[in-house]
């Protein structure tokens, strides 16, 4: 596998609009305590107004993974790529300009509509347009380089404002969309027959099989969420019971997960190609958030540098989500492919919303520490479940459509690369 195969201009592009994705997806949680200290809230408002506005973006990458999803299959990768961002930048714009919080919450939505498009449209076409060898090798540098778009948000979250870093994320993504006028196309949907029906979701939902394979891929990939959504994002408020020596900064603890995040991703993702396993490391990954959970949760008294630490290594299993994104791809035919791998990481963003609410509700009586840790046992537990659904995907020709011929199986370790 030579690089120059894997560095194409679809590759860098995809990855560079990963990044402003995640810099945008990210914003909220960075800016969530001055940006509504500066709406007038304050004391127990600013984790109670923040968990609300966190649930209402979340709950547009709902309404739009299923939106992008199916246009992605009916009108092409490309369109998703374009419609998507176009959405996001201009909302965030205008979320420099909000003045109260009824506004606030309207533009997260519109936002996290625009914000699900991004990722699935990029995994789908750089998975499509690569060959099988070095597909592991693409969606790792998309989601690596994308990744780092969290770091750029909290780096400018701690030097600028709220305002100003709403306005950068929108002008970076209408900048952005002047590198994919010349982006190639996925020939393997241009080639789809007209007969073939595109981007139905009752074509997953209708077979059992089917639908229980999609459920069990995001299920699979909740625990990230759970890392991303609870532990690190109220990471300030968990720091109190937990005796942490030193006050933790959100956009801190942020930056440190997602440095792990885009390691872990790259590295689980190449080792991943390279070995010829995905459900290995999926597995690997689920563990290793698991492990760090417990032990971010049941040890006192840590220095801070030890706290960001933590949370580094929580982001560096978390990782195995380029994995998972793979998979999706790997697991499902052409005329769907868009509507799946759209789909699977906002259902798993959107499973913040019940994770914040059990959170919420067992919070009074297990206390803030307990409720974190029950959450997390219940969602890792599921996912290894789940992992006995996800097959085993390396090396599978990705030219089927959902209802035909079976993916071609992998070929022999010995064969040409031009097999």
């Amino acid at each position: 596998m030579g690089w120059r195969e894997v560095l194409t201009a679809t590759v860098l592009v995809s990855a560079l609009g990963y990044f402003v994705d995640v810099y945008d997806l990210l914003l909220f949680s960075i800016v969530r305590v001055p940006s509504l200290t500066a709406l007038g809230l304050s004391g127990a408002a600013l984790l109670d107004r923040g968990v609300l506005l966190l649930n209402v973006q979340m709950a547009g990458l709902l309404v739009g993974g299923v939106l992008w999803g199916v246009l992605g299959d009916k009108r092409g990768r490309k369109s998703v790529l374009f419609g998507s961002i176009a959405l996001y930048s201009l909302a965030n714009l205008a979320n420099a300009l909000a003045t109260n919080v009824a506004e606030y919450a309207i533009l997260r939505f519109v936002a996290g509509v625009g914000l699900a498009g991004e990722l699935g449209a990029a995994v789908t076409l750089v998975s499509e347009l690569l060959p099988a060898r070095s597909r592991g090798y693409g969606t790792a540098i998309v989601a690596g380089v994308g990744i780092l778009g969290a770091v750029a948000a909290a780096l400018v979250g701690r030097y600028l404002s709220w305002r100003v870093a709403f306005a950068l994320g929108g002008a970076l993504g209408l900048l952005l969309l002047l590198l994919r006028v010349r982006l190639a196309e996925s020939g393997l949907f241009q080639a789809l027959p007209s007969a073939v029906a595109r981007g139905r979701l009752r074509t997953l939902l209708s077979r059992p099989r089917t639908a229980l394979r999609w459920l069990c891929i995001v299920v699979a990939g909740i625990p990230v969420w759970y890392a991303v959504g609870i532990l690190v994002t109220f990471s300030p408020e968990l720091s109190v019971p937990l005796k942490v020596g030193g006050v933790v900064n959100a956009g801190l603890a942020i930056l440190w997960c997602y440095v792990g995040i885009a390691a872990g991703g790259f590295v689980l993702g190449a080792m991943s190609q390279r070995l010829g396993k995905r459900r290995a490391f999926l597995a690997l990954g689920i563990l290793g958030v698991l492990a760090v959970s417990v032990a971010l949760l049941e040890v006192r008294w840590l220095r801070l540098w030890a706290f960001y630490a933590t949370c580094a290594m929580l982001g560096a299993a978390t990782g195995y989500w380029t994995v998972l994104m793979t998979s999706a791809a790997e697991s499902f035919g052409t005329n769907v492919r868009a509507t799946v791998v759209t789909t699977v990481p906002n259902l798993i963003r959107g499973a913040v919303v019940p994770l914040t609410l059990a959170f919420q509700a067992l919070r009074p009586s297990a206390g803030l520490v307990n409720a974190a840790l029950w959450v997390g046992l219940a969602t890792c537990g599921l996912a290894l479940l789940a992992l006995f659904g996800v097959p085993e995907t390396h090396g599978a020709s990705l030219d089927f459509v959902e209802g035909g011929p079976a993916p071609a199986p992998p070929p022999p370790e010995d064969a040409p690369l031009g097999a």
